[in-house]
């Protein structure tokens, strides 16, 4: 009788562990950044190669940092919610152009709407390690204080805008 209650006790208890895992949101992965002061990012603009995205004089407003690139699907489909949501609600948007041919990601923005204040070309992906990218497309809510306050893996619909992002935008302002 105990041969045969022990593996239907490991069952159970493996059974338990899948349920529990499978109930989880599998985009809700803890990010080490959060309430971390937001790396510098010391990289040329892509529309201004002599330029670079100076992370410290945009302390004092919240803004968004979005990471993309051409060779990404869902990055071409967020765009319409990341331009509607950077021009009805006032967000500075800007971007990190991620593992891309700087050529590449500038003849995509022209294809298809440069939603962007500026983007930075992150060829070698140094700068999204220290931002903790997973991959793209991933916005980071950034605080006044320079601080990332949330971070959405993948794709940004107008649910998420609505229901994740505006709220800790509003927060935060």
């Amino acid at each position: 009788m105990l041969r045969y209650l022990l593996p239907l006790g490991a069952f159970m208890a493996m059974a338990v562990f899948l349920a529990l895992g499978l109930s989880r949101d599998p985009r809700a992965v803890p990010s080490a950044m959060l309430d971390k002061a937001a790396p510098p990012i010391s990289l040329p603009l892509l529309h201004a190669p002599g330029q670079t995205l100076d992370v410290q004089s945009l302390r004092g407003q919240v803004w968004l940092l979005n990471v993309w690139a051409s060779w990404c699907g869902p990055c071409r489909d967020e765009l319409p919610v990341l331009r509607d949501a950077a021009q009805r609600h006032g967000i500075p948007l800007y971007g990190l152009n991620y593992k891309d041919k700087p050529e590449d990601a500038v003849a995509w923005l022209a294809r298809n709407g440069n939603p962007y204040i500026a983007s930075a070309s992150d060829t070698d992906g140094r700068v999204g390690i220290e931002y903790g990218v997973y991959g793209v497309p991933e916005t980071f809510v950034i605080d006044g204080a320079g601080r990332i306050r949330y971070k959405q893996l993948g794709l940004i619909t107008p649910d998420i805008w609505r229901t994740r992002i505006e709220p800790m935008i509003e927060a935060l302002r």
